[in-house]
């Protein structure tokens, strides 16, 4: 068997391979959605990307008879209290259905990650929220969808070949979108539209939007402190992610709820717009732009891709009330479909909004954890 050899990337040959392998390694799949070369030079650039600054990180590329067969990610947070540190992240894990391949990267992952004094490795996990988070484990059978994890089925199966378990699973959902509602439903929308305090924020322009970006970001750093796998943004970190949403945010499809003048809930969906994406094969141009474009204009599927309630103000209503504001939204553009986006198995509270309308559970995902052995 042709020999494995696993280097970390350093020069601009490697840093090309590594982007390039998943388009190599999914080229005949026509369900694979590919991520976007543009996107990638600068989401693995540690002089582009704001949020990779902040982390030790290796990137790796396993060989096969001296061509790409698998890379991977580790990475650990700098300048973290020293419990967080302990643990190490991998992410942006491919590879060919190639067992060896998989054993010796996680090998080199295993071995980084304990002379770091990592106890523990989880993931798949990147660097800020607007990573994909974990492998999908059930629903190959639905199409992609941009912001998941677009692995192939047998990754998983590898992974726990080399003694990986779950840590946590997330699941997802789509509903239909209503027309009408359940009367507690409208009864929760009615009573919190009474509340003279309370104000929907909805916006005509995207420059209305972006005062409101800021103090968004910031009311996800006190509200998710308690979320699983959630690290706070620095100010810095907060600016750039502002920068990056800005340009596809939707008016029609962001919502804000302020309480005597003060932002204590927003959500922001997105038009899904991933089969110009698969069209696009992952390059903007000639023509990848304009596929993109107008996979925007005709879809029928809304993402909720972020959100956030401040602890005082949730079940109050305010919840219903901009999702209520949203299924509007997305009736009014022809939308048929909402999706959940990424949810934790654990949050009841969120799957029960999913439920109310009959959501379906089409996909899970799953984060996988392995102690490090001493």
């Amino acid at each position: 068997m042709d020999p494995i050899i696993v280097k970390e990337v350093i020069s601009r040959k490697e840093f090309n391979q590594f982007i390039s392998l998943p388009h190599e390694i999914h080229r005949y799949d026509v369900n694979w959605l590919p991520t976007l070369f543009f996107d990638d030079r600068k989401l693995f650039s540690r002089e582009r990307n704001i949020f990779l600054r902040n982390f030790d990180s290796v990137f790796l590329l396993a060989y096969r008879n001296l061509k790409p067969a698998g890379r991977i990610i580790a990475h650990v947070r700098k300048n973290d209290p020293e419990e967080n540190r302990m643990v190490c992240r991998f992410c942006y894990m491919d590879s060919y259905n190639d067992p060896p391949v998989v054993h010796a990267l996680f090998e080199k992952v295993e071995q980084w990650a304990k002379k770091k004094g990592a106890k523990r490795i989880i993931g798949p996990m990147g660097f800020s929220i607007k990573d994909p988070q974990g492998f999908q484990v059930e629903g190959f059978n639905y199409p992609p969808v941009f912001a998941t994890s677009n692995n192939s089925a047998f990754l998983p199966c590898l992974m726990e070949n080399e003694g990986y378990e779950k840590d946590i699973d997330l699941v997802n959902y789509v509903i239909d979108i209503p027309s009408e509602y359940p009367p507690f439903y409208r009864k929760a929308y009615e009573r919190a539209m009474s509340n003279s305090k309370i104000k929907i924020i909805e916006f005509r322009t995207k420059k209305e939007i972006r005062p409101y970006i800021i103090p968004g970001l910031e009311l996800m750093n006190e509200t998710y402190t308690e979320q699983y796998g959630y690290v706070n943004m620095t100010e810095e970190e907060k600016q750039d992610l502002a920068r990056e949403f800005y340009p596809v945010l939707d008016p029609d499809f962001v919502k804000g709820i302020e309480f005597d003048g003060k932002l204590v809930g927003f959500i922001i969906g997105i038009a899904d717009f991933s089969k110009g994406i698969m069209a696009s094969r992952g390059r903007l141009f000639p023509f990848g732009l304009f596929r993109i474009l107008a996979s925007v204009r005709k879809s029928e599927k809304l993402i909720f891709v972020l959100g956030g309630i401040n602890k005082s103000f949730r079940g109050q209503g305010i919840d219903i009330l901009m999702a209520v504001r949203m299924f509007e939204a997305g009736l009014k553009h022809g939308m048929k479909l909402i999706d959940s986006h990424l949810i934790l198995e654990s949050n009841r509270r969120m799957r029960a909004e999913y439920e109310i309308f009959s959501g379906r559970q089409i996909k899970r995902f799953r984060i996988y954890r392995k102690t490090i052995k001493t």
